[in-house]
């Protein structure tokens, strides 16, 4: 059985992550959440492109009070993002967020800890523990001889029995790194040590060409052992792109059935036509239409085209001057190569209404 499938189911806002429930996904606003109307608009903007959960900094006091405007104008959970002052995660609990990330190792000690966890149990708010490879205590790093999968693990767990001790477990593990297989044994480990859910992500991974690289092998490699309930992919670049890149994760490994599958041929001395832009453009209108589960094909050869791409329920084809349009493998009707995207556009309005 995979472990997210017995993970706590935990509730965050109107989101349920663990237990079997969809695998959530996840970004971060980089918009100052003091300019509320800039963060509500891009937190617009990513649920639109499919994000379920969204993380903003409260970096300061007038930030933890932006949280419940925000909130107000949104449809989706917000989590408070913070670093070593215990206050503005209270003040962020009291002003609505959904779920706070804090590392309880660094929140001002003891005291601290269980006043945030007060508020936190009296208003049943979630604590999402982030622990990170560049985090660890210097006293584990010396222990394991450096930075290490197992370090990360005994970190993380500590830090969760620190919340436990004050009496809480509405808990959410998180554990980085930038080193894709030293992070994918430490979630083999932590999964094995927990039945929290579980946060994954490869951090700081870059940008969208090394970032994606990294992320699908990384996460492509947890998921598919069955673990992780949430997920972000992190990298340098629009938060939108962390958003497709997820979905098409998931999509790829099964995890995700809603939205359209596209598959393009490599180009070749057979081509005449411009595949790559083709494909591109198909790429952005597709993002229209994600709620259909279906397949599109765009291939470079009308000759073996609608051949390789039996498999799929829709396509088009390039030739030479010319192309087709394709259903399930069966040619339906050949048009210049000027015609293909509005001739699939209408595909997908017909295929939308139906």
């Amino acid at each position: 059985m995979n472990h997210r499938d017995t993970t706590k189911v935990i509730q965050i806002g109107n989101v349920k992550i663990g237990g079997g429930h969809p695998i959530a996904i996840q970004s971060m606003t980089n918009t100052e959440t003091t300019d509320v109307d800039a963060t509500v608009r891009q937190i617009m903007t990513l649920q639109e492109a499919g994000c379920n959960i969204i993380r903003s900094t409260a970096n300061t006091i007038e930030a933890a009070d932006a949280f419940d405007v925000i909130k107000s104008r949104i449809d989706i959970p917000i989590v408070a993002d913070i670093h070593f002052d215990y206050r503005l995660a209270i003040r962020a609990m009291e002003h609505g967020a959904d779920k706070i990330r804090i590392n309880p190792g660094n929140i001002g000690g003891k005291d601290n800890l269980q006043k945030v966890v007060a508020i936190a149990k009296s208003r049943n708010i979630p604590i999402r523990v982030g622990v990170n490879s560049g985090s660890l205590e210097r006293e584990l790093v010396e222990r394991y001889g450096g930075v290490t999968a197992e370090g990360i693990v005994e970190s993380a767990l500590d830090k969760v029995r620190m919340i436990e001790q004050c009496d809480y477990d509405n808990i959410v593990i998180s554990i980085k790194s930038s080193d894709v297989l030293m992070c994918v044994k430490a979630h083999e480990l932590i999964a094995e040590q927990t039945a929290y859910p579980l946060h994954i992500g490869i951090t700081e991974a870059g940008t969208v060409y090394r970032g994606n690289i990294k992320s699908s092998v990384g996460l492509g490699i947890i998921l598919g052992q069955g673990i992780g309930d949430t997920i972000r992919v992190s990298l340098t670049s629009d938060p939108v792109e962390e958003i497709v890149t997820a979905k098409t994760i998931l999509r790829t490994l099964g995890l995700r059935k809603d939205g359209i599958e596209l598959v393009s041929c490599p180009t070749c001395g057979r081509t005449k036509i411009d595949l790559i832009s083709l494909a591109n453009k198909v790429e952005m209108m597709i993002q229209e239409y994600d709620h259909l589960n279906i397949k599109v094909a765009v291939m470079g050869c009308a000759v073996n085209g609608p051949g390789e791409a039996k498999e799929a329920d829709l396509g088009i084809a390039g030739g030479d001057g010319e192309g087709l349009l394709f259903r399930n493998g069966k040619i339906v009707r050949k048009l210049p190569q000027d015609a293909l995207l509005d001739a699939l556009k209408d595909e997908l309005d017909h295929w939308e209404s139906t």
